[in-house]
C-alpha cells in the first residue's frame, strides 16, 4: 500500500503522515532523507524528532533507499523533496541525470512489501524561481511527484492542516 501525501510548506503533512503511520503501526518506521544544510535545517530536523515518540525507529538514508530491507513495515518516507534535493546536488543541476537515478531509485525501493506513506513538497504552486537551477527543480519535483502519485494507491493534498484525498 502506498500512501502519498503532498502539499506547501506548514500544511501539516508530517503531523498527517505521523498519526497515519500510527493508526497503522504500534511501531513505525521514520525514513529520514535529509542532509543538514544549515543550523536552521538542523532545527527542523529536531522538532520533527521531537514529534516522534519511542514507539517510533529512524533510519536515515540521503540517497539509496532501496538498500534498506522494510518489508512488512509501515514508513513514513519523509522526504521526497529533500530526497530529489540530494540527487540534484549530487549530479550537479543535471535535471535529466536526476530524474532518471530518482526514479529507477523510486521503483527498486518500491518493490518491497510494505506499507508506504510518503511525502513530498507542490512546490510550484508558489514563487517562481529566482533563477535556473531553482526553476529546473520545481519542474523536477513536479515530474517526480507526478511519477508518485501515479503508483500511490491513496494521494492526499494537505492545506491549513487538512487532508483533501484526492485518489
Amino acid at each position: 500500500m502506498i500512501y502519498f501525501v503532498t502539499g506547501g510548506q506548514r500544511s501539516g503533512k508530517s503531523k498527517f503522515a505521523q498519526q497515519l503511520a500510527k493508526r497503522l503501526s504500534d511501531t513505525p518506521i521514520y525514513l529520514a532523507t535529509s542532509r543538514v544544510w544549515d543550523e536552521n535545517h538542523q532545527a527542523r530536523i529536531r522538532r520533527h524528532q521531537i514529534d516522534r515518540d519511542a514507539s517510533w525507529r529512524t533510519v536515515e538514508e540521503e540517497k539509496y533507499l532501496s538498500k534498506h530491507q522494510l518489508a512488512g513495515e509501515v514508513v513514513v518516507l519523509d522526504c521526497i523533496t529533500l530526497w530529489l534535493t540530494n540527487f540534484f546536488m549530487d549530479t550537479e543541476f543535471n535535471l535529466e541525470e536526476t530524474l532518471e537515478l530518482a526514479k529507477g531509485e523510486l521503483e527498486d525501493f518500491l518493490r518491497q512489501d510494505f506499507t508506504l506513506i510518503a511525502i513530498s513538497n507542490e512546490i510550484g504552486m508558489g514563487l517562481h524561481g529566482e533563477n535556473e537551477n531553482g526553476r529546473k527543480f520545481v519542474d523536477l519535483q513536479g515530474w517526480m511527484n507526478q511519477f508518485l502519485a501515479d503508483r500511490a494507491d491513496e494521494v492526499f493534498f494537505m492545506v491549513s492542516g487538512l487532508p483533501l484525498k484526492v485518489k
